[in-house]
């Protein structure tokens, strides 16, 4: 069994007042002692579950056809610097499918040994996921 006298001794002592601190409000006391978050990133797991992506089609083959097409024009025509609007997929980093986005661009160079198409500010687009390009200079070609 305890002792029931074992802190009479410091039990009338002054209570402690630290002089290199600033003494704790209520408030923050208690907020120490608040519930935490248990399921941390719940939320935005329920989030990114609910976001949509587009699934990437497949080019059929005369699409495949007219876009070989066009890259070929382009590099023929690459010291014009032509500008040209392109389709392109962007797959998602997070789960299967991903966006299609659309941007106007002025073409530096297609390399074809990393299958990448380089704009004049050096962005580079892969021309496996590019599904559309539009310009001027198909025109003229287009309408033999």
């Amino acid at each position: 069994m305890k002792d029931p006298h074992r802190y009479d001794d410091i039990i009338d002592l002054p209570r402690f007042i630290s002089k290199g601190r600033k003494h704790m409000s209520n408030y923050d006391r208690a907020a120490q002692f608040a519930p935490f978050d248990a399921l941390t990133g719940y939320d935005e797991a329920i989030e990114e579950t609910g976001r949509s992506t587009d699934d990437e089609v497949l080019l059929g083959e005369n699409e495949i056809r007219l876009l070989d097409q066009r890259f070929r024009i382009l590099r023929e025509n690459i010291a014009d610097r032509p500008e040209v609007k392109i389709r392109y997929f962007v797959p998602d980093a997070y789960k299967e499918g991903g966006a299609y986005l659309e941007k106007t661009i002025v073409v530096k160079r297609i390399d074809l040994g990393n299958r990448v198409l380089v704009s004049e500010d050096k962005q580079q687009f892969d021309l496996d996921y590019i599904v559309a390009i539009e310009a001027e200079l198909f025109d003229l070609f287009d309408s033999d």
